[in-house]
């Protein structure tokens, strides 16, 4: 049974999601049950990031020390460092297999030669200015046997495996560390944040049938397909909840704030759903007469972009391959995000796609006497993080050495020793050797 002495101090758990419209810092800690508990959430208006990348410095650092002050103040608890989630529209996802031939087909495989195969695929080459963030294997081949999820221990001469590789503007991802360093906090690791949401939601069993987990957020609409337990698909798509709210405010000639409230209070996906005579009174700007706005011609423009939205989402469920009867998606769809509060918006999903659709909320996986409400699916990919930051901690098991094995080989010849002068281990996951990496250049660029 896990028991804490009460001398001892308590281990935080802490993620930090950088988004379009808001930033949130989130401490969890582990209760007497060994259960997350969240106990800090510090939350701010996100003033310099555009489409998931930060275009303002010093708006974006003054966004996350609210963010972090306040996740401090209702937890009383000090935060040093912080997993970070990374999105926006630089994000793509590619297929890619490989293979190597080991030497000795007599002694059984090892992480070693994981690692083999895991490195060759860090010489494909990207175009300028983009990275491998994420080397994540989906299955091995041994010999001509395929669909072997686990190859260690086996015997074997060629080993193959089949790779989801997630690439990223490197920039991008240095100005995001850039901020978080100049807000006085440490990298613990960085985590593509579709995975993260997809931790905070997801059952195991839904992973297994297949699911489609769609995050809608203010600048962006992530999605991440798994099957067979395993990562298949992630794409970002640069639209979210803002672009509706543009077209509402075009569409109805208001201001910005106006239009973000029309749309939480009274917007649906449905138009049919509203009555003709339905009208919603908007004040005038500075005396003058209010403005009347049909709540029906409010739903038309609402389900006009995100059709839009839906369709292109549902575009790369095709592209992974939804239809073929082995990749079919038993579990449909999971909805996150804020863009999933829009009223109707599930039925629409369904209707559009034809898949079974459940809204996703966070709390599934946390104790359930969490004194801050955190049930909204705005705090999807926050969640996550923390719970990356809690696996990450815990002893590594094997599927996450597998998965996380090495950081891009273009750094490799850079340098051997991290950044605090110690020799870097090759069991390290990809996200500390991404931070160490990532370290090294803030301090160089001092």
């Amino acid at each position: 049974m896990y028991k804490k002495n009460k001398m001892e101090k308590k281990e935080l758990y802490i993620g930090l999601d950088i988004g379009t419209t808001k930033i949130v810092a989130m401490i969890g800690v582990i209760n007497e049950y060994d259960k997350l508990k969240i106990i800090g959430v510090g939350k701010s208006k996100s003033l310099g990031v555009h489409r998931g990348v930060v275009n303002n410095i010093s708006q974006t650092i003054q966004s996350i020390q609210s963010a972090i002050n306040e996740a401090e103040n209702n937890s009383n608890e000090k935060i040093d460092k912080v997993i970070v989630g990374i999105a926006g529209q630089h994000i793509r996802s590619l297929q890619h297999s490989d293979y190597i031939t080991r030497e000795n087909s007599d002694e059984v495989i090892d992480i070693q030669d994981i690692e083999k195969v895991i490195n060759q695929v860090y010489k494909l080459v990207m175009m300028p200015g983009e990275e491998i963030i994420h080397v994540l294997p989906q299955e091995f081949k041994i010999d001509g046997q395929s669909e072997i999820k686990e190859p260690v221990g086996m015997f074997g001469g060629r080993l193959e495996a089949n790779f989801h590789v997630v690439v990223g503007q490197v920039s991008s991802i240095k100005n995001i560390a850039r901020c978080v360093k100049s807000s006085g906090i440490d990298f613990d690791g960085i985590t593509l944040e579709p995975l993260a949401s997809a931790d905070a939601v997801l059952s195991r069993e839904e992973k297994e049938a297949g699911v489609a987990l769609i995050d809608i957020g203010g600048g962006t609409t992530d999605l991440a397909i798994f099957k067979d337990g395993i990562i298949r698909h992630t794409s970002v798509i640069p639209f979210g909840g803002n672009i509706i709210t543009d077209d509402i405010k075009e569409g109805c000639s208001i201001i910005e704030k106006q239009a973000e409230l029309l749309k939480i209070k009274f917007g649906s996906a449905w138009p049919g759903e509203n009555k003709d005579n339905e009208i919603v009174s908007i004040p005038g700007l500075r005396g003058r007469d209010p403005k009347e706005i049909s709540l029906k011609n409010l739903s038309k423009i609402i389900h006009a972009r995100v059709v839009e939205i839906i369709e292109q989402v549902y575009m790369e469920i095709k592209n992974y391959g939804h239809e073929d009867q082995k990749k079919k998606l038993i579990a449909g769809v999971v909805l996150t995000g804020g863009g999933s509060q829009l009223k109707h918006l599930k039925q629409l999903v369904e209707y559009v796609t034809g898949m079974d659709t459940r809204i996703g909320l966070p709390n599934e996986h946390l104790a359930g006497n969490n004194s801050i409400e955190i049930s909204n699916p705005t705090f999807a990919t926050a969640v996550g993080l923390v719970m990356n930051s809690m696996e990450k901690r815990k002893s590594k098991p094997l599927e996450s050495n597998l998965e996380n094995d090495e950081i891009d080989k273009n750094y490799e010849n850079e340098t051997e020793v991290s950044s605090d002068g110690t020799s870097t281990d090759p069991s390290k996951s990809i996200f500390e050797k991404f931070t160490e990496k990532i370290k090294t250049f803030l301090e160089n660029a001092e």
